[in-house]
């Protein structure tokens, strides 16, 4: 999955990031936060990718521990526009190859506080991975995971010892040439679906820069987990109800049956994992008719959804072995994750509960907190975005749970007021009300 992360962001362009963002009430500590930073470079961070000079051949980890410079905002910004600096500093450029993988940023705010911001290249990091990192680097923890330096092999070495690599790996190849089938079956278009989900809606002429409004809202922990229990459900059913029923509202329902369908990544890094992306990938539809008023319908079908499609992932993993094969061309003509392709899919990652460390990026906890997903480099013609996009993301820590956001709708009102308007009347569907930014 690493190296199909790569990939993707060579034949498209495209960089996938996670983001961070903290947002203190008052001054930082600004030599704790210089300690946090120094040691993110002693971490997953402190890697980047190295391609193999073989045409097929497995790409490695090398180690990259250059500190990126910590940008400080020279001027105080209004409160009002603290969210568009956030946007700004996500699409400040990183590359998982040359670098920077990462950079750490911050900004004053006029008599409020200041706000910080670290965003990571997802082919170096998932979520988690960086919260980890995060965490680590403010409990000032270093790792050495073995790494060599960059080009510490001459071209012959590295092309024989990349050609024995994947001359061994030739009976997985067979494997996966042979799992294809069943995968292609698998995400067939099923009859039910929308036949107008592949065709792009209208654009205008030419392919201009697009830049996908966020927002964030943080809720009160024990209000979130009193409505879970008020509807028959959990904190994650509650986070599917929620994603849902805003899919609802932003038109991203199938219109056969009124479902909405999860692109659901669940989280599997088992302790010493040095996967940048530990993720499995499904897809399940539910109903958001009702899961305003009753989870325990939809709890049931979460938990069923999820152990069929589990074991549907594991037979999408034998396919791997094909990665270092698939021609660019064919690479940038899918959008990330295409194996596991649906109409109109919403996206809702949830991060679970983190460590309280992760707060506390000048090593004291900041008031407010989240993960995001973040792209750079998105056109009109881009293929997450011809069908329009609609991600939730979700974490709990420091009694908060924080909700982040991000919504496309090709030819609509592509504001992040609009996209807070819709996410605020949602909770409010569910007797929520949290702080937005």
């Amino acid at each position: 999955m690493d190296q199909a992360s790569y990939l993707w962001v060579r034949a498209s362009g495209h960089v996938h990031c996670v983001q961070a963002t903290w947002v203190y009430r008052r001054d930082i500590d600004h030599g704790g936060l210089r300690r946090m930073h120094e040691n993110l470079a002693h971490g997953l961070l402190g890697r980047r990718v190295e391609p193999s000079p073989l045409p097929g051949g497995r790409h490695r980890w090398v180690a990259w521990h250059d500190l990126p410079r910590l940008d400080v905002c020279p001027s105080a910004w209004d409160p009002s526009v603290v969210a568009d600096w956030f946007d700004e500093r996500a699409h400040t450029p990183v590359d998982p190859e040359f670098g920077p993988c990462w950079h750490l940023a911050v900004l004053p705010i006029e008599n409020y506080g200041t706000a910080i911001s670290l965003v990571a290249s997802h082919t170096v990091v998932d979520g988690i991975g960086l919260s980890l990192a995060v965490r680590d680097a403010v409990n000032g923890i270093r790792h050495d995971f073995g790494y060599p330096p960059p080009h510490s092999r001459r071209r012959r070495r590295a092309l024989a010892e990349d050609a024995r690599l994947t001359a061994r790996a030739l009976p997985e190849v067979g494997r996966a040439l042979g799992g294809m089938v069943k995968v292609a079956v698998q995400n067939r278009p099923s009859l039910g679906r929308r036949t107008d989900a592949a065709t792009p809606a209208p654009r205008p002429a030419g392919d201009r820069p697009v830049t996908v409004p966020t927002a964030a809202i943080y809720l009160d922990l024990a209000e979130w987990d009193a409505c879970a229990a008020r509807l028959g459900g959990t904190s994650n059913v509650l986070l599917a109800g929620f994603a849902a029923k805003l899919a609802e509202r932003f038109g991203r329902h199938r219109a056969a049956d009124e479902l909405v369908t999860l692109s659901y990544p669940v989280n599997d890094r088992t302790a010493n994992d040095l996967r940048a992306n530990a993720l499995k990938g499904i897809d399940f539809a539910i109903s958001p008719a009702n899961v305003t008023t009753d989870l325990r319908g939809t709890r049931r079908h979460i938990k069923q959804a999820l152990a069929e499609g589990l074991g549907k992932f594991a037979d999408q993993e034998r396919v791997f072995p094909l990665t270092p094969f698939v021609p660019k061309a064919v690479v940038r003509k899918l959008p990330l994750g295409a194996l596991n392709a649906a109409d109109r899919p919403v996206g809702c990652s949830n991060c679970g509960e983190l460590d309280e460390a992760v707060t506390q990026a000048d090593g004291t906890q900041a008031d407010y907190f989240s993960l995001r997903m973040v792209e750079q480099n998105l056109t009109e013609k881009s293929p997450e975005l011809v069908n329009g996009e609609l991600f939730v993301g979700s974490g709990r820590v420091a009694g908060k749970i924080f909700l982040t956001l991000r919504s496309y709708r090709p030819g609509a009102d592509n504001s992040r007021r609009a996209l807070q308007d819709q996410a605020v009347s949602t909770l409010a569907d569910f007797g929520l009300a949290g702080f937005v930014e």
